[in-house]
């Protein structure tokens, strides 16, 4: 939404290819009013392209990085080589969310009577300023209904905006695992373990989940699930820590790995 008429260089866009030719194809901007590129055949694919129409065909979504812009003379050039499987699984992700953003968007301005570019001007552009985009000021509100009022977002429209996320975002969650092993060397040795066990599974956070199972002495997996992988590693490694510190206190061993040792 709201976007510029013409991407930047370096951009990776969505297009559909409108036409195949045997120097090129021309290419559909979908994320700008429909702007028209050109992927010269050079930059189809990496190597020698004996028939373009193996490559690219009309009709194909397809993800280009922009390679320059001449907005005098309306023309941007494309690449399709230049683009590597995470950067396109990436944008395709990014402009799917947009997408879905702005359905959502405009369900908010008909749930509070008011345009698209009324609920824009209102508050539209400071939720993309502050969270990035609006899809994730939509995946916050689903994560956090009090987020918007406590970043300092006011109105009819928030607690609009916090039904309509609530509804249509679904959190997704990551799980990362790792395995301990551990020693203890005094008479209540198991004492000090379930203690360390125990404060390993602490966690402030209420989204975040620790669980510590027994597998078969010494060995104990420790599984973490939390909102996104940065969350998860920071705890993985928070849990681990406390159960190092308490089992070494007492006269123990213990060692972290992503891999059980056999």
């Amino acid at each position: 939404m709201k976007r510029k008429e013409y991407p930047e260089e370096g951009e990776f866009i969505v297009g559909t290819v409108t036409k195949v030719q045997n120097y090129g194809a021309f290419v559909t901007l979908d994320e700008y009013q429909d702007r028209e590129g050109f992927v010269h055949i050079a930059e189809i694919a990496s190597g020698w392209v004996k028939r373009i129409r193996n490559h690219i065909k009309e009709k194909q979504k397809v993800v280009c990085k922009v390679m320059s812009v001449d907005e005098a003379k309306g023309h941007v050039d494309l690449s399709l080589k230049r683009v590597n499987e995470h950067q396109k699984r990436e944008k395709i992700k990014e402009w799917k969310n947009n997408k879905k953003a702005a359905r959502l968007f405009e369900m908010l301005a008909d749930e509070i009577n008011k345009t698209i570019d009324e609920c824009w001007e209102e508050f539209g552009s400071a939720l993309v300023q502050q969270y990035g985009s609006l899809y994730t000021a939509f995946e916050e509100a689903a994560y956090d209904s009090e987020i918007l009022e406590n970043d300092g977002f006011s109105g009819d429209w928030v607690s609009e905006l916090n039904q309509i996320a609530k509804d249509n975002i679904a959190i997704q969650f990551v799980d990362i695992k790792g395995y301990l092993n551990i020693k203890s060397f005094e008479p209540d040795g198991i004492e000090h373990i379930k203690n360390a066990l125990n404060s390993g599974e602490d966690t402030e956070y209420d989204d975040v989940n620790i669980e510590i199972h027994y597998i078969g002495a010494p060995h104990y997996s420790i599984t973490v699930e939390a909102p996104d992988y940065k969350i998860a590693e920071e705890e993985l490694k928070k849990a681990v820590d406390r159960v190092e510190h308490i089992i070494t206190s007492h006269n123990g061993e213990m060692t972290f790995n992503r891999k059980l040792d056999e």
